[in-house]
């Protein structure tokens, strides 16, 4: 049995040597020109496209995998740096437990991105290029039967045209053996030698039959696929990076919570850290009225600090600010004082009783402020303040409208120039100080 096994073996590779050696000698002859080469331009120009295909294919497998092994690193650096923050943060800081569950959050964010894009992106892209391979081949293949089916119609067509010379040799041997063999000897050797071309001539057209079936039979199948294939790259891309820029949005978005949780965790830290500071300050001042008016004092000397954003503003107060109630406790005592002067006393012009000359200030001043801080309208009916702008304050037309920690009031400089009454507006106190 073991013969036999390498006596066929032997036998396979003499034929595919064989093979080999005529389709060489058939390339040989097309390029010289001496045999015609079976041409398919259409299906050519498919091949073309498959393997820009593949080559397209490819790069995005191996930059979809380049993508994934930086995720997979910065998913590291990102667990490096949070064990870190781990170690430094003290058990008795403010948010510890927050801050631990925030790293378990963050790493559980970046696993699943990765594993998404592992099982939605990239494993797709492979399921697509699996396909290559076995194409590859298949049209390396029916290249080769190309090959043999032009060899077998060529050998065939040169049987043809020799079928009439083969004829001929055969009739001239038989009339040279008329003088040296028997009549009836005669007879065999012609049939013997027109059997001899017959089966030549029915093998070669066997051959070339054989070989055409094997060559069409390959060449339908792919001239089937190829473009189904082709076609079907915008979906396999459209896959992939809607499937991607899917997970990108998510894990950006969870992020940017776990990011904002972080900032917000600091900050809280932070302040935490001021108050302990400021509550040992204080405990070594001694006595608190003493500390702050020595607060104040220091507050007096320095810069001012910046304020906190303005307070916002609600809907109507039904009570009037501290300013308006002495403004309003202070009109009727003028009105008296007005009323029922002194007989002693000289006539003063009611302007210089209220507020100093008129036509200088606007009606209704309650006293100057200037801004220590820029502060940019928001609103039409608001103030644009500039640093060390004079702000003229005037109480409010109706009372019930004045918001908490708000005023009234003309830019000194544009109601010195115009005395336009529709300039004024409200801005925030605490972006002034009374002068």
């Amino acid at each position: 049995m073991a013969e036999i096994g390498k006596g066929v073996t032997a036998g396979k590779l003499a034929i595919n040597v064989q093979k080999r050696l005529t389709r060489a000698q058939e390339k040989v002859l097309q390029k010289l020109g001496k045999a015609d080469e079976t041409r398919d331009v259409a299906f050519e120009e498919m091949v073309s496209k498959f393997n820009k295909q593949m080559v397209e294919g490819t790069k995005l497998q191996k930059d979809l995998k380049a993508y994934q092994a930086a995720v997979k690193t910065m998913h590291e650096a990102s667990r490096r740096l949070q064990d870190c923050l781990a170690d430094m943060y003290e058990p008795d800081w403010f948010g510890k437990e927050e801050m631990d569950t925030l790293a378990e959050d963050t790493d559980t964010l970046w696993l699943d991105y990765h594993q998404n894009i592992t099982d939605k992106s990239l494993l797709s892209v492979d399921t697509y290029l699996n396909q290559f391979p076995d194409i590859k081949a298949r049209i390396a293949k029916r290249d080769r039967k190309m090959v043999d089916f032009d060899s077998a119609r060529h050998h065939f067509g040169s049987l043809q045209k020799g079928k009439k010379k083969d004829e001929a040799k055969i009739a001239k041997p038989a009339a040279l053996l008329e003088m040296a063999a028997p009549s009836w000897a005669q007879g065999l050797i012609s049939a013997h030698q027109v059997a001899q071309t017959n089966l030549s001539y029915n093998q070669a057209e066997e051959e070339l039959g054989r070989a055409q079936r094997i060559f069409e039979e390959l060449n339908v199948e792919l001239q089937d696929e190829l473009p189904v294939l082709w076609d079907s790259r915008v979906g396999v891309y459209v896959n992939a990076f809607q499937s991607l820029a899917g997970h990108q949005e998510k894990f950006h978005r969870e992020m940017g919570k776990l990011s904002q949780n972080l900032n917000d965790i600091m900050t809280k830290l932070e302040e935490q850290k001021e108050l302990k500071k400021d509550g040992t300050s204080a405990a070594t001042t001694g006595d608190g009225a003493k500390s702050e008016e020595a607060n104040h004092s220091d507050s007096a000397s320095s810069a001012p600090k910046r304020p906190g954003p303005p307070p916002s503003r609600p809907p109507p107060r039904l009570t009037p600010s501290p300013d308006q109630r002495q403004q309003q406790q202070q009109q009727p005592a003028l009105e008296d004082e007005a009323a029922e002067p002194d007989a002693n006393a000289t006539t003063t012009p009611q302007s210089a009783v209220t507020n100093g000359s008129d036509g200088d200030l606007p009606p209704g001043f309650i006293y100057k402020v200037k801004a220590i801080h820029e502060y940019a309208a928001t609103d039409g009916d608001e103030l644009e303040l500039k640093m060390g702008d004079i702000v003229l304050a005037v109480a409010f037309d109706n009372p019930d409208e004045q918001d908490d920690g708000w005023l009234m009031g003309f830019l000194e400089s544009s109601w010195l120039q115009n005395k336009d009454l529709s300039t004024k507006g409200v801005f925030p106190e605490n972006f002034t100080q009374k002068i």
